[in-house]
């Protein structure tokens, strides 16, 4: 099945541009959500006569996106996570909880749009990438510290052994 993007699809194309996806995939998901029309004569013709406005459009998203880059740069998020002693995570910090805190900063960024290369389950720094739009990516550091528990005594010191 042909369609025509009404935006931008990670992995499948662009705003305007005609794709060709399974029957299933274009009935059932790209068309009920308005993400794409079919490609039917009278379409194409409409998609042309829109072109200037998609282009228009795409100038102002990648504008807006440059300024978000700019605010965002240097800044960064803490995640306290329980951790065992060897500074390993109980768990892992995920693209929703690194959203969450920005949120909590005022910065509403799609989950989907950040994207961690490997999973942080280690105590530390990181640097991770928001793509912001298709040509515009943000780095925010993000710090992973553990978390200690409130019943827990801190760690003695090895007790001296008598010589």
């Amino acid at each position: 099945m042909e369609v025509i993007l009404l935006q931008d699809i990670e992995k499948l194309g662009t705003r305007g541009q005609l794709v060709k996806v399974a029957d299933g995939f274009g009935r059932n998901y790209l068309l009920p959500k308005k993400m794409a029309v079919a490609a039917t004569t009278q379409n194409r013709k409409w998609v042309e006569q829109q072109r200037v406005k998609f282009l228009k459009l795409e100038a102002e998203e990648k504008a807006v996106s440059e300024e978000l880059a700019k605010l965002m740069e240097g800044v960064s998020v803490t995640i306290t996570r329980k951790a065992g002693e060897h500074g390993t995570l109980f768990g892992s910090v995920t693209a929703m909880d690194v959203a969450g805190k920005l949120a909590e900063q005022g910065y509403n960024i799609d989950r989907r749009k950040i994207q961690i290369a490997a999973p942080l389950k280690v105590l530390g720094e990181y640097d991770v990438s928001v793509k912001l739009h298709r040509e515009v990516t943000a780095t925010v550091k993000v710090k992973v510290e553990g978390e200690i528990e409130a019943g827990a005594a801190p760690p003695a010191a090895p007790a001296a052994s008598p010589s």
